[in-house]
């Protein structure tokens, strides 16, 4: 029988939702919630988003912390469970494309409204 070698990408691709973007949750239990993004885990393809309530882990007793106890985490979603909210107002969303300006900078764009965003 031939044996296959599944390796985990060593290079995971960029993601192009940054820290401080605002976006809405598209699927999931949170679905229609907008939040700020706290963190990008690139390497696992999570956001943290600020208007996700928090879990509780238990921790067990140990010498440090001889009474454990539980303690509040941030709670993470899946980057594909997200999108970019372009406009606020309105509360439109927008998937992210890029282009590469003439002096080679490549900036990101909104591929709904075309415009850079910042």
């Amino acid at each position: 029988m031939k044996s296959y070698n599944y390796q985990p990408d060593s290079n995971p691709t960029a993601a192009r939702i940054k820290k401080g973007d605002t976006v809405k949750v598209i699927a999931g239990n949170f679905k229609g919630k907008v939040g700020k993004v706290m963190s990008v885990n690139a390497s696992k393809g999570t956001v943290i988003v600020d208007a996700l309530p928090s879990t509780k882990r238990h921790i067990k007793p140990s010498q440090l912390n001889p009474r454990g106890g539980t303690k509040e985490i941030e709670k993470s979603i899946s980057i594909s469970n997200v999108q970019l909210v372009v406009d606020e107002a309105k509360g439109t969303t927008s998937r992210i494309g890029y282009t590469i300006d003439k002096d080679g900078k490549k900036t990101r764009v909104s591929k709904v409204t075309k415009k850079e965003i910042k």
